[in-house]
């Protein structure tokens, strides 16, 4: 059985520093640290889930380009105000509602549950084997000497974050680059994967009420990936630093 208390100590650890909260006073990080789950590829649940998401985003984007999304239109401000130019590093809310209309990614049963609760709810959400992790989850704004590993030109390689770029990181080094944008290859999601951290981040004009209805569905759908999967979650907001 899995232990919710060592989840709950792992999320107690997780930081949002301050500098984060001086950008974006009204962000939000909804993280859930969980356990049990079921490895295994796509399944008859998340295929219906994804597709469910693929309609949507279609519908969504019938109505108004993506970029009018009120949620993309909130995270395309906010990778400007740290520097980064959302039409070439698109958040990952944005990137998915596009990819939807001609079709989401099947990648394995975690790993598409997440992508099309990210696309039902309008959310950037992260997902990431938390066994991989080195200590708890910290988003900063990176000095610029931060590793972070990844693939390009097919080949495995370590870069760097620019100064002042918001991260998600751990002990050792960028989980996460430009706050929702590109993942890193040490702590992805595998098919083999039974523990799991998810980051759903909200800004205005989301609502507490839709990040929460957001976080209970996608935590309803990994309960249903086994037995004794143990769900535990944490809210990190502007509050927390004032109190830090």
């Amino acid at each position: 059985m899995p232990d919710s208390g060592a989840l709950q100590a792992f999320l107690d650890g997780a930081q949002v520093h301050r500098a984060v909260f001086e950008l974006r006073p009204d962000y939000r990080a909804m993280l859930l640290a969980v356990d049990g789950l079921a490895p295994g590829g796509g399944d008859r649940g998340s295929s219906a889930l994804v597709e469910a998401a693929e309609a949507a985003a279609r519908k969504a984007l019938r109505e108004r380009p993506v970029e009018e999304l009120p949620h993309v239109a909130a995270w395309r401000e906010a990778y400007r105000q740290f520097g980064a130019k959302p039409q070439r590093t698109r958040n990952s809310l944005e990137a998915l509602m596009r990819r939807g209309v001609e079709g989401l990614p099947r990648v394995n049963r975690v790993t598409d549950l997440y992508n099309a609760i990210s696309v039902l709810h309008h959310i950037p959400v992260g997902g990431e084997d938390l066994t991989r992790y080195v200590g708890p989850p910290r988003l900063l704004r990176a000095v610029g000497t931060e590793v972070f590993d990844t693939i390009a030109g097919g080949a495995e390689v370590n870069e760097h974050p620019e100064e002042g770029e918001v991260v998600w990181c751990d002990e050792a080094g960028v989980t996460c680059r430009r706050w929702n944008w590109r993942q890193g290859r040490r702590t992805q999601l595998g098919a083999g994967t039974t523990a799991a951290l998810f980051i759903l981040d909200a800004l205005h004009p989301m609502t507490d009420m839709a990040l929460l209805a957001a976080t209970e569905h996608l935590a309803g759908e990994l309960r249903g990936l086994g037995p004794d999967v143990q769900v535990v979650r944490r809210l990190i907001s502007a509050v927390d630093a004032a109190e830090a």
